[in-house]
């Protein structure tokens, strides 16, 4: 019986404990995430129109192409300089989100 019960229990803590090995989203793909929901918060509020958030998204998503080209090439890493090179195209897309949600331009309502 303590045979049985023994392996049964170390599959129980290798579940219970495999959750808290997951990997947390790294600086780079916190900052593709919070664009998006800039984006996202911008169209639910009216401050942003359709086209205006989808050209928003079309530079999120290219950030996230060139991401996952780089991770796939280097093994699931970022080197510095491609680190670098992404947060200066996340710093522009930043800077964009802003200037697109405060403009003059309003989503219709119902939109």
């Amino acid at each position: 019986m303590t045979r049985f019960l023994s392996p049964i229990f170390a599959l129980g803590l290798g579940l219970a404990a495999g959750p808290t090995f997951a990997r947390a989203p790294g600086p780079v793909e916190q900052r593709i995430d919070n664009q998006q929901q800039r984006i996202n918060n911008g169209v639910a509020t009216g401050a942003l129109t359709k086209g205006e958030a989808a050209r928003d998204e079309a530079h999120v998503e290219q950030d996230q192409a060139i991401r996952n080209k780089d991770l796939a090439d280097h093994g699931g890493h970022l080197t510095g300089a491609e680190r670098a090179h992404l947060d200066a195209k996340l710093n522009h897309n930043s800077h964009r989100v802003y200037a697109t949600k405060h403009n003059a331009k309003v989503a219709a309502p119902g939109h």
